[in-house]
């Protein structure tokens, strides 16, 4: 139940119990339009209106698929494991120490002194490569910015998948009551077919430094979060310090999000493979694709580069085509 169907349900509850009346009055028009919405989306005209978008529908819901498997990118990296353990505190209740309860313990936190949790959050980057155990190589580099290409396409996918199924709503709002339109649009868009777009965060992945006292009474901590901006500084900063070495890994990080870009302009934004365009198609998802894969010994240059919308470039993997 939704914090807003609780609040709902409280107010309701007030007014019946001032204004008995008014109270049965709105219970009765609430269980009328149960019933009303009930026998309209159970209805012909709703079942035509569903399989005339089925094909939009289905579209719609691959390509959130596509966006989901972007965001379960991964790279594998962690604090140093010292081992598991089992701390109880025994101290009297007036001398617990109420830090060492909230202490964080996974291979994505790193217990510290005060200094260097002070010191990064000053300097994020370094501390993050010298206490994560990452190395500045470039594999390294590489397989960051993987993670940074397959985010920026989750994020962008995001924002044309909701805007495609705006869109489609909107091309089919005069055949849908108003009054179903208006109070229960979530409940149209799921017996429309349409799945749930995961809007969360959840899958950037944060490093943390944290310092609990001796004595468990004080306590701090930094968090960094890597999403797509701060992904970007980071490869970046990783760049700087790699020397590029004429390998499949350095040419691979050479892709920047100005490249990308360029190389979208240059292909007018059209699909090379199936010819689809944001022209014709305003909230397509185009990616950026090596025509010789870095893995066959393709290098990552404009003219080994095209642009493909998100389903060919799927398809074709690590293919030569």
């Amino acid at each position: 139940m939704t914090k807003r169907v609780i609040l709902y349900v409280f107010i309701w509850l007030v007014v019946t119990l001032i204004f008995p009346p008014v109270g049965v009055f709105i219970l009765l028009l609430v269980v009328a339009y149960q019933i009303y919405a009930y026998t309209y989306f159970n209805g012909q005209q709703f079942n035509s209106i569903r399989g005339s978008i089925k094909k939009h529908t289905d579209n719609s819901n691959e390509l959130n698929h596509h966006i989901q498997e972007l965001k379960c990118s991964y790279v594998n990296v962690k604090s140093y494991d010292y081992g598991t353990s089992s701390l109880q505190d025994n101290s009297r209740y007036n001398f617990k120490r109420r830090e060492w309860s909230n202490e964080l313990r996974n291979n994505q936190v790193h217990n510290c002194t005060s200094t260097v949790c002070k010191n990064a959050s000053a300097q994020p980057f370094k501390y993050l490569c010298k206490y994560f155990n990452i190395k500045t190589d470039e594999e390294t580099l590489s397989n960051f910015e993987n993670v940074l290409n397959d985010f920026a396409a989750a994020e962008q996918g995001k924002k044309l998948l909701l805007a495609e199924r705006e869109t489609i709503l909107n091309s089919i709002k005069n055949d849908i009551p108003s009054l179903i339109y208006t109070l229960s649009k979530e409940r149209l868009i799921k017996k429309l077919g349409f799945e749930t777009v995961d809007l969360s965060n959840l899958h950037f992945p944060v490093y943390t430094f944290q310092y609990v006292s001796a004595g468990g009474n004080s306590s701090a901590r930094c968090d960094i979060k890597l999403d797509v901006d701060n992904l970007d500084k980071f490869v970046n900063y990783l760049n700087d310090l790699v020397k590029f070495k004429n390998s499949i890994q350095g040419q691979r990080a050479l892709m920047t999000s100005k490249l990308r870009e360029f190389i979208k302009q240059r292909d007018n934004y059209t699909c090379k493979s199936c010819s689809i365009s944001t022209h014709t198609e305003r909230n397509l998802l185009l990616e950026i694709d090596h025509i010789i894969p870095l893995s066959k010994g393709g290098f990552t240059t404009e003219s080994n580069l095209q642009t493909l919308c998100w389903r060919c470039n799927r398809t074709k993997g690590a293919k030569i085509l």
